[in-house]
């Protein structure tokens, strides 16, 4: 090397590491911007579980970073939400780890609704007014759908997520209607599904779905804002088939989840909504049988012990059947004699009814008879038999004869007599009988009769010789004449 050749020009500017000039670039902007306040529109929103939020700051030209950290977090008055136009207050500052500057927010209070929050609440007062908020337009959903329609896209997530939930759960036919799920054509697209899916035949080619679920991941409320047009908020409305809403995470709110019969936070949720698991229906079916054969065998079990328990209550057979054994063998002994006594009974009252008055009287009429026509027949007979009788029959034969005959009447006699006193006595019991009634009907007769109302100070007033029953009629008689109980009284005479 050639000792007086010029050496290498040398540059004098210094050299930084990245970590310093992120420092220098921190300083600088934290140095101009310490204390700043910033209007703007909420745009993204996070709440991770830290605890710290961070959202976006935007207009219509540019977009801020910014977070508010735990501390700060919990003491705000107004929590941002996305679509809010809102004024913070805070310090500008830079985050060297991805190379970009956001804003520590101390406060942040709203500054006004924002475009698009002013027109859906603006939508969402409309429709309440007309009542397609209300409860009672709600339609349940069926416990267990044949068919279930899905208004989604068809290449997203979502539809993947549904499909597999109801295979998990309980695997059902599921018709897709493709849509776009953001965009100018979403919102028309999502009614006319809704309404198509309606216009189908129950029974037809293409069956008609039982429910029908409109699905839609996450994304800003620039993204959901077909879901909030006003086309589709009434195609929810006027759906015949109970429609599931699930638009988004559980953050999310758009009008359609207002109008829908259910409103699912996810469409996972969605699908767990629509159907109920398998396994868990045919294990409770399971459980309500083992519950229904439990309840029968303690039932029965319950019965049995029961009825031991009353069989043990009750008497032997023995001690049942000794009480009316004995009362058989106590009439059985008193039987013959019962029927003895039946028997004499009986006997006494055919003799009772064959010595009537009127039976009586005919057979002595008839006894007579028979005794005057032997008597006016026996002398005759007699003589004819003595004047044909053989020289044999002597005086003491005749005697024997006449002392028969003689005893017989004499016997006759006194069957007559038993019967005539027998006759007598039964009359003069009838008599004493009737005698005794007679009486008692006269007593009944001067109880009921008049003149025993007289003695207890009434009296009877006649007219003309005849009873008065009215002022009319007493008007109209000649005479008047009262009777009381110790005589009568004439009070009037009329000429």
């Amino acid at each position: 090397m050639d000792l007086f050749d010029d050496p290498a020009p040398v540059d004098n500017t210094p050299e930084y590491s990245v970590s310093e000039i992120s420092g220098a670039v921190k300083k600088a902007i934290e140095g101009g911007f310490s204390h700043v306040r910033v209007r703007g529109e909420v745009g993204r929103v996070s709440r991770p579980g830290s605890g710290h939020i961070y959202l976006d700051l935007k207009d219509d030209r540019a977009v801020l970073s910014a977070v508010i950290w735990k501390g700060r977090a919990q003491g705000l008055t107004h929590k941002p939400e996305e679509g809010m136009e809102v004024i913070a207050t805070g310090k500008l500052t830079t985050f060297p780890g991805q190379s970009k500057y956001q804003m520590i927010i101390e406060d942040i209070a709203p500054a006004g609704a924002g475009a698009l929050m002013a027109m859906l609440e603006a939508r969402k007062k409309a429709l309440a007014a007309e009542g397609l908020f209300a409860a009672e337009r709600k339609k349940p959903l069926p416990y267990l759908p044949e068919v279930i329609g899905v208004i989604t896209s068809p290449s997203g997530a979502v539809i993947r997520d549904i499909l597999h939930r109801l295979r998990d759960r309980f695997p059902r036919k599921v018709l897709v209607w493709p849509v776009a799920v953001q965009g100018q054509k979403c919102a028309s697209e999502v009614a006319a599904a809704i309404a198509g899916f309606n216009r189908l035949t129950p029974g037809g080619a293409l069956p008609r779905p039982d429910l029908l679920i409109v699905a839609r991941g996450g994304g800003s409320i620039e993204d959901l804002w077909g879901f909030n047009e006003e086309i589709v908020a009434r195609a929810a409305a006027a759906s015949d088939i109970p429609l599931i809403s699930a638009v988004g995470h559980e953050t999310d709110t758009t009008l359609i989840d207002f109008v829908a019969d259910m409103r699912a936070p996810t469409p996972t949720a969605a699908a767990e909504l629509a159907v109920p698991v398998r396994m868990e229906l045919l294990g409770w079916v399971d459980q309500q049988g083992a519950r229904l054969r439990r309840a029968l065998s303690v039932g029965v079990q319950q019965r049995q012990q029961r009825l031991r328990d009353l069989s043990r209550a009750l008497p032997q057979v023995d001690t049942l059947v000794e009480g009316p054994r004995q009362r058989l063998d106590y009439l059985t002994d008193r039987l013959p004699n019962a029927l003895r006594h039946a028997a004499a009974q009986k006997r006494l009252q055919m003799s009772e009814a064959a010595l009537r008055p009127q039976i009586l009287a005919r057979r002595l009429a008839e006894d007579r008879r028979r005794l005057a026509g032997l008597e006016a027949r026996m002398i005759p007979a007699l003589q004819r038999k003595l004047r044909e009788g053989s020289v044999a029959l002597d005086s003491a034969g005749r005697g024997l004869r006449a002392d028969v005959l003689h005893d017989r009447l004499t016997r006759q006699r006194d069957r007559l007599d038993v019967v005539l006193r027998r006759l007598s006595d039964r009359a003069s019991r009838q008599q004493a009988e009737r005698q005794a009634r007679l009486a008692s009907l006269d007593r009944l007769r001067e109880t009921l009769g008049y003149v025993a109302t007289l003695e207890r100070g009434y009296a009877v007033v006649r007219g003309d010789g005849a009873v008065v029953t009215g002022v009319a009629v007493a008007g109209a008689s000649t005479a008047l004449e009262i009777e009381f109980a110790d005589g009568r009284l004439k009070v009037k005479s009329l000429s």
